[in-house]
């Protein structure tokens, strides 16, 4: 099939994308290499389709189809896209990416080169010709042009020729191989587009899950798309995958994806919508009695699968503040355990199958923590950790909104029904970062979470830098129990930088017992269990500390700037960073690292290797992505070069 009648075929919507489909993720060296093949009549491979009845297909964009049969495309279409986009001078009606990904392309009929525009470079050099305009407006224009300078003249011959050749690319023919008949069911279709796609980007379980219910609800995927950004705007980010396993386990009781296969879609537009309900309810919940009000501090995300399955079996919502109380202790305990941290699914399916048809669920299901664990008392070295990223910097967020804090500078408390969400707090060095690297001091222990507290933006500026053992009675001066209110040991020798170590000590011990004391009031079932076993000398109480996890953000000033980054990136229609990605373990989900912007399936899904960017993190943070295969980059501005040059291979940046 000549390429010309595809594109014509793409117009009337004889051709088409089908639902299950990525979009169009090609770089411009990518684009650069298909038109030099074509100049040159290289082979580029054929064309996959699955010819199917045009009623009830579903396809990718807002166009029509054909009456009769159409021809959606399974393997060829980052090829026929870039194509069209050249010859036509805009992106198909099925297209999803980054335009200017083939926008501007042009040729040099001398040296036959294929470059993007360079206004600087091309102005004086009129043999760059506007492949667009070529292919729409034929040879004659620049032939005409070419013919007015003198020293192309003894060449014009070749430059006719290779001017024809990159016009009549339209005529090549393309080998198209059908996919057709009764037997070719969605199942079928999609394992063949997994087969023959091989070197890209292959569906996911849940593509293929949703692709299914998109066949029957071309809805689908733009309903759940509205509802991530709806909470996106409430200031929480969630993906796709995210939202359907919530789905999932609502609608079947399963982590599985593949439960969802036999769900109508009506079924599942009743479970999306129970589903939504349930987790907004359950972001108040967790925003209202915890304090884990932004997406920052959400941690245990994993966690909400089950429990939106267990909302949903007692009617949408809990009946009383005891059972949610009892819900949220489940939820703390999987959260700061990194329960859910190594084989996802199979952690959720054995919580899943604790609370099904139980009237004693979240017992079990505390129960199933407690007997992994021994032991469920929070200890001084679990508040070991360091970095934004350490699990137990949610909990001491959780602890400043819930408890009794109160602001440094203003002595109001910080509870998060005063505040309200828009008043964010600001982190803070207690002890500031400058004195303890002058002091000596490694990193771990001057970004160490016990040395973090929450003050308002105000309060924090106030106290810049000055040394606790100044500003501290000042507050206390000014403030009473301020610096109790916050866990700071009252001892005046620990506030001197001498004692730096031993106040990071007191500290915790002051925060462990803050964190069991919330804990207790969610569920005191769990304190009095533990009196009874320690009268029995049952309770474990070995001292267990939080894992030397190395990596992670330091302060806010670096988080400003890798945010500004992420943002960056996804301004350039690429996927967005998993921030503060925490690198585990595939087997046992124990963390290895704490990555500061990670996108684990490259910046080009599928087609590129993991990426991350890592400031100022020191060797064994980056030795850890070097072995589980990242391509890291230690400077922001080098990084947005390798995006450019390489990613979308804008020619002036």
């Amino acid at each position: 099939m000549k390429i010309s009648t595809i594109l014509d075929y793409i117009d009337n919507g004889h051709m088409a994308l089908p639902e299950f489909q990525r979009g169009y993720v090609w770089n411009r060296d990518q684009v650069r290499g298909l038109m030099d093949s074509l100049y040159r009549r290289h082979p580029i491979g054929g064309l996959l389709v699955w010819t199917t009845e045009s009623k009830g297909a579903q396809f990718r964009g807002d166009g029509t189809l054909t009456p009769g049969v159409v021809k959606l495309l399974l393997d060829g279409q980052q090829r026929m896209t870039t194509v069209y986009g050249i010859v036509r001078g805009k992106p198909p009606q099925f297209f999803d990416g980054n335009a200017e990904t083939f926008n501007g392309l042009y040729f040099h009929v001398d040296s036959e080169e294929f470059r993007f525009h360079q206004p600087i470079k091309m102005k004086s050099d009129p043999l760059w010709i506007d492949v667009t305009r070529l292919m729409q407006e034929g040879i004659g224009p620049f032939l005409t042009a070419l013919d007015r300078i003198p020293e192309s003249r003894p060449k014009i011959t070749d430059y006719v020729n290779r001017l024809n050749a990159i016009h009549s690319i339209q005529t090549i023919e393309v080998y198209v191989e059908e996919v057709a008949g009764a037997d070719k069911t969605i199942d079928v279709v999609v394992d063949i587009f997994n087969q023959v796609n091989s070197g890209g980007t292959k569906l996911s379980k849940g593509d293929l899950a949703l692709a299914k219910i998109c066949a029957e609800w071309a809805a689908a995927r733009d309903t759940m798309k509205a509802s991530i950004e709806k909470w996106r705007e409430a200031g929480y980010r969630f993906n796709l995958d995210w939202l359907l396993r919530n789905v999932n386990t609502v609608t079947t009781g399963e982590a599985l994806f593949g439960a969802l296969h036999d769900v109508s879609a009506e079924s599942f537009e009743n479970g999306l919508g129970r589903t939504v309900n349930i987790i907004d309810y359950l972001l108040n919940v967790v925003a209202g009695r915890l304090g884990l009000d932004h997406d920052r501090v959400l941690f245990g995300r994993y966690a909400f699968p089950v429990m939106a399955r267990y909302v949903d079996r007692r009617g949408g919502k809990l009946p009383d503040g005891e059972e949610r109380d009892h819900l949220l202790f489940w939820y703390v305990h999987s959260a700061m355990w990194g329960r859910f941290s190594g084989s996802t699914e199979t952690v959720i399916n054995r919580d899943l199958e604790l609370i099904e048809g139980r009237d004693d669920a979240i017992e079990r299901l505390i129960g199933a923590i407690r007997l992994e664990r021994g032991d469920l008392r929070v200890r001084p070295g679990h508040f070991g950790g360091w970095s934004l990223g350490a699990r137990f910097y949610p909990m001491l967020y959780l602890l400043t909104r819930k408890g009794e804090a109160k602001d440094w500078g203003t002595g109001l408390p910080l509870k998060s029904e005063l505040l309200g969400k828009l008043s964010r707090l600001e982190v803070h060095h207690i002890f500031p970062r400058s004195l303890l690297y002058k002091e000596g001091h490694r990193r771990p222990d001057v970004n160490a979470v016990a040395n973090y507290c929450f003050l308002t933006q105000e309060t924090n500026i106030a106290i810049s830098a000055k040394p606790p053992e100044v500003y501290f009675e000042e507050i206390e001066e000014n403030h009473p129990g301020a610096l109790a209110s916050q866990w700071i040991p009252m001892d005046q020798i620990l506030w001197k930088p001498d004692y730096y170590l031993d106040f990071l000590e007191a500290r915790r011990e002051l925060l462990s017992g803050a964190a069991n004391a919330l804990l207790d009031d969610l569920y005191p079932q769990q304190a009095e269990l533990e009196t009874i076993e320690a009268a029995e000398g049952l309770v474990l109480t070995t001292e267990e500390p939080a894992p030397a996890v190395p990596g992670g953000v330091d302060d806010e000033k670096e988080e400003r700037v890798l945010l500004e980054c992420r943002d960056w990136i996804t301004a350039q229609g690429l996927p967005e960073a998993e921030y503060e990605y925490e690198l585990t373990d595939a087997k046992t989900g124990e963390p290895l690292a704490i990555l500061d912007l990670a996108w684990p399936n490259g910046l080009q899904e599928g087609l590129s290797e993991p990426v991350a960017v890592l400031i100022s993190e020191g060797p064994d943070t980056l030795n850890a992505a070097n072995i589980a295969g990242y391509r890291y980059f230690t400077d922001v501005t080098a990084f947005k070069h390798y995006v450019q040059h390489d990613v979308l291979t804008l020619e002036d940046a």
